[in-house]
């Protein structure tokens, strides 16, 4: 439960730089989400991120907005810990507006989750536990580290400004860990039941489109493709010893015994993969792990029915891929929709692995992980937040990339396309901008930009001297880099 306590009327906009007028067009669509006195404080923050390099913590928001000496600095902070609004109402309000831009009418949504690590420490961020660091460890070398587990769902789909298939989070939860379950006396709720409440949400979000959710095998289990199987279409790895059976067979004339629900077991994908008598069929995708276009692969395919105690047995078609060249290993999918193109799966879950991507992304260029909050609103607010931003910067740079001729790039680091790092970059140039001329009156004169002298003046100790050489243009083009394309 959130407090219901209000923030003071102080008006936020009157100190330091002005919110630009584009960025307060952006963000309209969730205006609706926040009181009156609250929404002038998210615009300055929202802002102040967005701007903002290195750490994304509350004073570094107000230091990059010129609010550095603001004396109302904690109604900052009430923003994130006391202030009325749900997270969630911004998730459904952002899923919306980038299906309806992204995804056309007919199209499958096509939806990746994952999880991941926020490495946090601290004795008082309750939510915490000790995990495996999927990026420190390996097969062969386990590590261990604190932080905060999320559940991230993220819209799967070409953008006509970045190259290739993008992942943009949409809906992000926090998964608690066990010991804080313990601590709350209530029962520890694993990432598979999160991820089914998660799905169940987005699907009543949009209850007349079709769905396709992917997910690694973490998710591929039993229980999840039953608890969305007559709403959404679930795409996943399928373990290679797998219970598989035929359908059974149709009752006799006057049988009188239960009906069956599954028919003769059939072989395992296992001993398909090794039975020389199998007969694969080639296929060529258009990408592959790796970023390898117009990879040759050899699949088998079936459907049946796949059966695991407790639950009902489920139809499903499963594909089974080796690499002909034996560079990755043989592995299984399956798709809850049997009516799937054996490729379709494929290629639906190769997308998934652009998720990877936007982790790394967002730690890279939003400061995931460097945050300082640690009361429970605050943490369930922020990190979804910056998670959401991600989604709106690939949103609100399509206009300005497309009139750039090529992405920012060096003579050792030759760029063909975009990348997130310019898509920020070219939001923080439109910021700036637009706040210059917010600021600057019609009726200026001209001034010239002179660098200061550190000599001392013979009339005025206290007066700078300073030179009549003007700065080169080059070096204000490097400080409008630095300043874009600061991570």
């Amino acid at each position: 439960m959130h407090s219901e306590t209000e923030l003071p009327e102080e008006d936020p906009t009157t100190t330091g730089d002005p919110v630009p007028d584009i960025l307060e067009t952006w963000l309209e669509p969730f205006r609706d989400a926040f009181t009156a006195p609250t929404w002038r404080f998210v615009l300055i923050l929202v802002m102040g991120a967005l701007l903002a390099p290195g750490k994304r913590t509350v004073t570094a928001c107000l230091r990059i907005t010129g609010r550095a000496m603001v004396e109302n600095f904690a109604s900052y902070h009430q923003v994130l810990n006391r202030a009325r609004w749900n997270p969630r109402d911004l998730a459904k309000q952002l899923a919306r507006q980038s299906v309806a831009r992204l995804v056309a009418q007919g199209e499958p949504i096509v939806i990746g989750l994952d999880d991941t690590i926020e490495r946090r420490w601290g004795a008082r961020i309750r939510a915490r536990g000790i995990y495996r660091d999927p990026v420190r460890s390996s097969r062969g070398h386990f590590v261990k580290t604190s932080g905060l587990r999320w559940l991230s769902f993220m819209l799967l789909t070409p953008l006509p400004w970045l190259p290739g298939i993008q992942a943009l989070p949409i809906l992000t939860i926090l998964a608690p860990s066990e010991r804080w379950a313990k601590q709350q006396g209530r029962r520890h709720k694993p990432l598979t039941d999160w991820a089914r409440q998660g799905m169940l949400q987005i699907i009543r979000w949009f209850p007349k489109r079709a769905i396709i959710f992917v997910g690694d095998g973490s998710f591929g289990t039993h229980e999840l493709a039953h608890g969305i199987a007559r709403h959404a279409t679930l795409i996943s790895r399928l373990r290679l010893d797998a219970s598989l059976f035929a359908p059974p067979e149709p009752r006799a004339p006057g049988q009188r015994e239960r009906p069956r629900q599954k028919g003769k077991p059939r072989p395992k994908l296992q001993t398909r993969l090794n039975d020389p008598a199998t007969r694969w069929t080639p296929i060529t995708l258009p990408r592959w792990y790796g970023g390898v276009k117009d990879k040759t692969l050899e699949i088998l395919s079936e459907t049946a029915l796949w059966h695991r105690p407790g639950t009902p047995p489920k139809v499903i078609r499963w594909v089974l891929v080796r690499d002909p060249v034996g560079q990755q290993d043989p592995q299984a999918f399956f798709s809850t929709d049997p009516g799937m193109d054996p490729a379709e799966i494929i290629g639906i879950f190769v997308r998934r692995w652009q998720v990877e991507v936007t982790f790394q992304d967002v730690r890279a260029h939003l400061g995931v992980e460097t945050q300082r909050q640690w009361s429970d609103d605050a943490i369930e607010r922020t990190t979804p937040v910056l998670l959401g931003l991600y989604s709106l910067v690939c949103l609100w740079a399509g206009e300005f990339l497309a009139k750039t001729p090529h992405p920012y790039r060096a003579a050792w680091y030759w760029k063909s396309s975009f990348t997130f790092s310019d898509a920020i970059a070219a939001v923080r140039a439109q910021l700036w901008l637009d706040c210059i001329l917010q600021c600057s009156a019609s009726n200026r004169k001209r001034h010239k930009i002179l660098p200061f002298n550190r000599g001392q003046n013979d009339g005025d100790s206290s007066i700078p001297e300073y030179t009549v050489k003007n700065v080169p243009p080059e070096r204000i083009q490097s400080m409008v880099e630095a300043l874009c394309f600061a991570a």
